[in-house]
């Protein structure tokens, strides 16, 4: 993992340099910005340390996203783009809000937990890439978001649009933490699959991954939208090809 975040960004951008590449649109992740347990919002100036990354995946992107800035600050036009959790259609492994969305669909799931997250709109993802590169200020990066929602206010978002019951229990943190060091142990060490949940997820889900896109608004062009749009092209597309 860090030979791929890390040095595979090191290696890209080193090419980049060499053969005159002009401009370079890096993609981190909000897993990279520093969040509270107060529910407050992050934004690309909240204090962060590498202390503060939770497992391997979050310090492995949280190293090259300073490579990445770095590079843009001495010499090379690199912009940094923070992504929150994009959803939408052709989410084909599926990523972990996917496979939310995947056990919704089938009823796999009977109770939630206290979190929360920030939902984008893949499509307008992707166009705030494009707007990195023409607008962006070389060094500084930005949090590509949209709505800032709990776990049961999305799950209550789905039922509507799928028609389906929203689970009404909420499950204890400590049961969570268990669950998911038996599935991180069971499925993940014994039977070799990947686990629905880990002990890494459930503590990273006790912060609600709020973030605030307002800099992306300012420097960008970027817009906040509503996430339903999404959310609703995300089960029509899991459904219509057999996830669901």
């Amino acid at each position: 993992m860090y030979r791929s975040n890390v040095e595979g960004t090191r290696a890209i951008l080193e090419a980049a340099r060499k053969n005159g590449v002009r401009s370079v649109v890096y993609t981190s992740s909000v897993a990279t910005v520093g969040f509270t347990g107060n529910g407050h919002p992050a934004d690309e100036d909240s204090p962060v340390s590498l202390a503060d990354m939770i497992g391997h995946y979050k310090r492995s992107k949280f190293i090259a996203e300073q490579v990445a800035m770095e590079a843009g600050r001495h010499g090379m036009r690199v912009v940094t783009v923070n992504p929150t959790t994009p959803v939408g259609e052709q989410d084909i492994k599926p990523t972990p809000t996917g496979r939310i969305i995947v056990d919704f669909l089938k009823r796999k799931f009977p109770a939630y937990v206290e979190t929360g997250l920030n939902l984008v709109d893949v499509r307008e993802c992707a166009r705030g890439h494009i707007m990195a590169l023409e607008k962006g200020k070389s060094g500084e990066r930005y949090i590509l978001g949209g709505e800032n929602l709990t776990l049961k206010q999305i799950l209550d978002k789905l039922g509507k649009i799928a028609g389906l019951p929203s689970p009404k229990v909420k499950l204890p943190y400590f049961v969570a933490y268990i669950a998911g060091a038996v599935d991180q142990t069971v499925s993940g060490r014994w039977l070799g699959r990947e686990p629905r949940a880990t002990v890494e997820t459930v503590r990273m889900g006790k912060k609600k991954m709020w973030a605030s896109s307002d800099k992306a608004e300012r420097d960008l062009g970027w817009n906040t939208i509503p996430v339903e749009g999404a959310l609703r092209r995300a089960v029509e597309w899991f459904r219509a090809n057999g996830y669901a």
